[in-house]
């Protein structure tokens, strides 16, 4: 049994039946170096800082996390010294490694309370986004303004506009899908066209009519200038009512943003079209169109708690909605230009990267529409490209240089063909935010670290490499940890500060993922301490025994899943002091690796073999080399850089 406690005090096998590997909670409740406690403050802490008969380690105070993650820190206890004078040498170094990685990780833990290290913004022309944001929530403070529940559906559609998509709404009558569209205009420099569209819509209604001179001079030339073709931002209603006769034309103006009028092919300043409907569209010619609104988003009528607002203020609701135009008009600050819509795409496609993380999303999403949902929701490769860009822009003006999974929460309002399968869509993003926190590669990468220390802790180079690449892990934890630290500040700050996630939703993810930020935030805090006591351990150049005794948990899962040639190089032989691993071969072929003591004797190891390996070797003898051990020789005296043998008597 090591002197913390960490080591198992049984037999440990390594290969067969394996018992669990304790959690690193579960060594810290074992362990007697644990934090103080927060009412018992700093100076308790130094109060017990006495060496003697007994060991101590270092005490600080309560971690700034402590009241939030809602568990107690608890203060290093005084251990009993015991054993020889080596054993008291050791000890006093190993308290001496805990001081000193306790006070890196209180001077860690401050950083990151502070904040004090910032990030820069995203760059916009020759402004920063964070000028340009204050604009953008002007804009959307205006846009919804007299309205009620509406903030998601304004937020889409200032989005849609920005990444000069097409945004469709599917909803009843009178639920203020005209006026959305309407009031795009409003905030926008440019030219408006709006048309209800009938089963009898003739193309004259939407392109303009044909020019009657030129038609003398045998041309098929429209005059368009106040008409679809000479539109940036337009509306159309009842959407899918649209005839054949309109259809192509108007399915190349959407995809391409080009019009032929006549002979002569000419681009068309469409920024944005909103469209309409009552209802889904039914025959298979329209699903072309369909897939030309990259977001979509179903309207219902005013909740039962709006609806009360809604009435109770009708008079000053229909103020703010008939002076809404002149105000956008009125307001140059928030205006936009085209080129300023033109500017953030352009910015947003070089500067924002797209994380493995967000493609394997999206893989998955795709194969969760297509093979498991019912029916199948058909998702096209052109939907996916356009979804990625759009994905862009939202991290890009949220003032993120790649997108995050949060973002992708937005998918929600763009992969479906019905509307009851974008909660399905939400159900599965949510999932993935909730499963994925990095703690996991970063679990991976520390016990690959752990493992190259105990192989090669003697060889200064690789001591420089395990230092730097450390350093590396401690930086992203970190970085972890102040992204954490801010989102449970603020509920906007836990979707990352996504401007395009409508109130209602921002709190909804924010409820489902503040309890696992917590967990996540006293994770990460723990693999923080084990990286930088490894980093002191590396600074000290510790023998691998020590590495043992201070991280107990990491050393017992190394041991059972080394292999007999790895354990071979970790070289224990004489002398050295604490729990050791011993490899045994049996007379199968079989290896086991059992955690012994220094001071046991061969005896003591034919027990332990029996209990792990039951009546199979009852009768038993082992051999070293070509001589049998006797029962009284202790194992600290025999060579173990090869397995000892078992022979059946």
């Amino acid at each position: 049994m090591s002197r913390c406690g960490l080591l198992p005090q049984g037999p440990l096998r390594c290969e067969g039946k394996r018992p669990p590997a304790p959690s690193y909670r579960e060594v810290l409740a074992r362990c007697p170096w644990q934090l103080p406690a927060r009412s018992e403050g700093r100076q308790a802490g130094q109060d017990v800082r006495n060496s003697g008969s007994a060991l101590y380690s270092c005490s600080a105070p309560a971690s700034p996390w402590s009241t939030v993650v809602g568990r107690p820190d608890r203060r290093l206890q005084p251990v009993q010294a015991a054993g020889s004078a080596a054993a008291q040498a050791s000890g006093s170094l190993l308290e001496d490694i805990k001081d000193q990685a306790q006070r890196s990780i209180e001077a860690l833990l401050t950083e990151v309370q502070s904040g004090s290290r910032q990030r820069g913004a995203a760059v916009h022309g020759g402004n920063t986004i964070a000028e340009m944001r204050p604009r953008l929530e002007r804009a959307i403070d205006q846009l919804q303004s007299g309205l009620i529940e509406r903030d998601t559906e304004v937020r889409l559609l200032l989005l849609a506009a920005m990444a000069g998509e097409h945004i469709l709404y599917i909803g009843p009558p009178g639920t203020a899908k005209s006026e959305l569209g309407r009031r795009l205009a409003a905030l926008y420099e440019g030219s408006f066209f709006e048309r209800l569209l009938t089963r009898f819509s003739v193309p004259e209604e939407l392109f303009g009519p044909l020019s009657m001179r030129a038609l003398e001079e045998d041309q098929y030339v429209r005059q368009i200038e106040g008409y679809l073709p000479d539109a940036t931002v337009a509306f159309i209603d009842e959407v899918f009512k649209a005839n054949s006769a309109i259809l192509n034309t108007l399915l190349t103006i959407l995809n391409e943003r080009l019009f032929d009028n006549g002979s002569v092919r000419s681009r068309v300043p469409l920024l944005c079209l909103v469209g309409a409907s009552n209802e889904l569209p039914e025959s298979e010619e329209l699903d072309a169109l369909y897939d030309r609104f990259l977001i979509r988003r179903q309207v219902g009528q005013v909740s039962d708690a709006g609806l009360t607002q809604l009435l109770g203020s009708s008079a000053v609701q229909q103020a703010a909605i008939s002076s809404f135009s002149a105000s956008a008009r009125d307001s140059g600050s928030i205006a936009f230009q085209q080129q300023d819509f033109a500017n953030i795409r352009e910015q947003a496609v070089k500067t924002v990267s797209v994380p493995t993380e967000v493609v394997n999303v999206l893989t998955d999403l795709r194969a969760y529409l297509q093979d498991k949902l019912e029916p199948p929701v058909y998702v096209s490769d052109r939907r996916l490209v356009k979804s990625v860009a759009l994905l862009q822009v939202a991290a890009y003006t949220s003032g993120r240089s790649s997108i995050s999974l949060h973002d992708c929460l937005l998918l929600q309002h763009v992969l479906w063909q019905r509307p009851e399968e974008a909660d399905k869509i939400g159900e599965f993003l949510m999932s993935q935010l909730a499963a994925d926190d990095g703690l996991q590669q970063a679990n991976y990468i520390f016990s690959g670290l752990f493992q190259r220390a105990c192989q090669k802790l003697s060889d200064k180079r690789v001591q420089h490499d395990l230092a730097e690449e450390l350093g590396g892990l401690k930086s992203a934890l970190m970085e972890r940890l102040e992204g954490i630290a801010g989102s449970l500040s603020d509920e906007r700050k836990i979707v990352d500060g996504n401007l395009w996630l409508g109130q209602d939703e921002a709190e909804a993810v924010a409820s489902q993922l503040a309890p696992k930020l917590e967990r996540s935030r006293g994770d990460i805090e723990a693999m923080l301490f084990e990286v930088v006591t490894l980093e002191v351990a590396l600074e000290k150049q510790l023998n691998v025994h020590y590495l043992a005794e201070l991280m107990g948990s990491r050393w017992a899962n190394y041991i059972r899943h080394a292999s007999p040639e790895q354990i071979r190089t970790l070289a224990l032989g004489k002398g050295l002091p604490g729990s050791f691993p011993v490899p045994v071969s049996t007379p199968s072929g079989k290896m086991l690796t059992l955690m012994m003591d220094s001071n046991n004797t061969v005896s003591q190891l034919k027990d332990a073999i029996r209990s792990s390996e039951g009546f199979l070797y009852s009768h038993q003898k082992l051999v070293a080399g070509d001589e049998e051990l006797e029962n009284g020789v202790r194992l600290s005296t025999i060579d173990l850089s090869q397995p000892i043998e078992i022979e059946l008597v």
